[in-house]
């Protein structure tokens, strides 16, 4: 089985998850921007970060065979901050590397006049590079969220079928089917999405067009709900293909709008700007000078 997280926060992982990760059948990942918690106080600690997307994150995961892309933009929350607004300026040298498949997370936290700004200004991004985008709706007013997010979407020069509307549940599903654009479910172990419910979605609405992630950032959340959807999928009666279609084939479909989807894992490096993640010399690494390809 192979699977691929359209949405998973590794930088707030250990080397473990991407071990586990890769024994459950995980090939690739893409990692969207966010918020990290500690609010930041410039421009330049998301510089900061997005080089650590571009760069670490991909080195930490091709030790253990996966293939990571990332997504960059200036996320809901902090939008409402005017100390973190001019990284929009520094937005287009990021957008044009290979590595960065989408513009994300942009969308809505509490809907506020600043974030509506924001969306419009990254929509624009990503239309003038080329690129989809992963919007994130709300954890609040979910519905309502949807609906403010679909109309600046259908305002922009981005067409709906370039966007994926992300943390979708049983409320806001219908609607943003309806509207043309690519639909995002994160899996958590408390919140969000549960396998359960997900798989009750599938059954009503199809995988069509459906991509599921666990999201797995720094609170509680585990980085192998992708393979705990897909163990119930087949146990509630949905095929391989059914399977390898929602958690494969839709993901690959999507951020290979961007041009830039490289599945294929780089061979993995000693060290990534002479930093490695080795603490001595290990007895049995379990990285991938003996794993299979990307896709085995």
């Amino acid at each position: 089985m192979r699977l691929f997280d359209p949405h998973i926060h590794m930088t707030s992982r250990t080397t473990d998850d991407y071990q586990a990760m890769y024994t459950a059948g995980v090939r690739a990942v893409v990692e969207p921007a966010f918020w990290l918690g500690q609010p930041r106080t410039s421009p330049a600690s998301f510089l900061d970060y997005f080089d650590a997307l571009l760069g670490w994150e991909p080195f930490r995961a091709a030790q253990y065979g996966i293939a990571h892309h990332c997504t960059l933009a200036l996320n809901p929350k902090e939008a409402n901050d005017p100390r973190c607004v001019p990284v929009l300026d520094e937005l287009p040298r990021y957008l044009v590397k290979d590595n960065v498949v989408a513009v994300g997370e942009i969308g809505y936290d509490s809907m506020t006049p600043a974030e509506d700004t924001a969306l419009a200004a990254q929509l624009q991004l990503a239309a003038d590079h080329g690129l989809p985008a992963l919007v994130h709706t709300p954890h609040r007013d979910k519905l309502a969220g949807l609906r403010r997010t679909l109309d600046v979407v259908r305002e922009s020069a981005l067409p709906m079928d370039r966007v994926l509307i992300d943390h979708l549940n049983e409320t806001t599903v219908k609607e943003a089917k309806d509207s043309g654009c690519w639909l995002g479910f994160s899996v958590y172990p408390d919140t969000k999405m549960d396998e359960d419910r997900m798989v009750a979605i599938l059954k009503e609405h199809g995988p069509e067009r459906v991509l599921v992630n666990s999201a797995a950032d720094w609170g509680r959340s585990d980085p192998l709900k992708t393979r705990k959807v897909a163990d119930l999928m087949l146990a509630e009666g949905f095929t391989d293909d059914d399977v390898d279609r929602v958690l494969w084939r839709n993901p690959v479909a999507f951020y290979e709008l961007s041009g830039r989807l490289t599945l294929d894992v780089p061979a993995p490096q000693d060290t990534h700007e002479g930093n490695s993640i080795q603490r001595g010399a290990p007895k049995d690494a379990p990285g991938p000078a003996a794993a299979p390809a990307a896709g085995a």
